[in-house]
């Protein structure tokens, strides 16, 4: 399959799609979380809606039977769903940030605290395009701020991009999750 046909069945699937030459980078966590919806969807929702619209279909006149109707809709969407977590964990590349554990340089994983030329202090978690939660003050590793934070060290300015212009903000805090045994 070329790389077209692939991002057209993507887009096809609702996938956010990354540019071929970006990686997927990935936590041990939002890997195992997006493998564990995964098993789910197909070890306990899937069979279960499978179930239903058969029992649906079993009583007669499909066209009005709302049973049914709702039961391949849904399953048209757990099957879309699927597909889409098992190409986004097949080009995962997991990353564990607890190996920077201790360390004062920004990479993928670390919780940056930055002071912004209006001496506003923002804390971010820089993450997987796949599990960043930006109401969890969580951004992706290839967002504008990360791209300005990465690299750079703890007391360190930096120049941000913004809409309104160049932004220089300083680097308070430099974080990683500590290793687990």
């Amino acid at each position: 399959m070329n790389s077209k046909q692939s991002n057209e069945d993507d887009e096809e699937d609702g996938v956010v799609s990354t540019p071929v030459s970006v990686k997927n980078y990935i936590t041990p966590q939002g890997y195992a979380q997006l493998r564990a919806e995964l098993f789910e969807l197909m070890d306990v929702d899937r069979p279960k809606i499978v179930e239903i619209v058969h029992w649906a279909a079993s009583n007669g006149d499909r066209s009005e039977n709302g049973d049914y109707i709702y039961g391949k809709r849904r399953l048209r969407e757990i099957d879309k769903r699927i597909r889409f977590l098992t190409k986004r964990l097949e080009i995962a590349v997991v990353s564990d940030p607890s190996i920077h554990h201790g360390g004062d340089q920004i990479f993928f994983g670390a919780t940056v605290t930055y002071v912004d030329e209006s001496d506003v202090e923002t804390t971010v978690t820089i993450l997987g395009i796949d599990e960043a939660d930006s109401l969890k003050k969580q951004v992706t590793w290839i967002s504008p701020i990360a791209k300005a934070l990465i690299k750079a060290k703890l007391g360190d300015v930096v120049k941000l991009q913004t809409p309104l212009g160049t932004q220089e903000i300083e680097i308070m805090t430099v974080s990683y999750p500590a290793k687990t045994t």
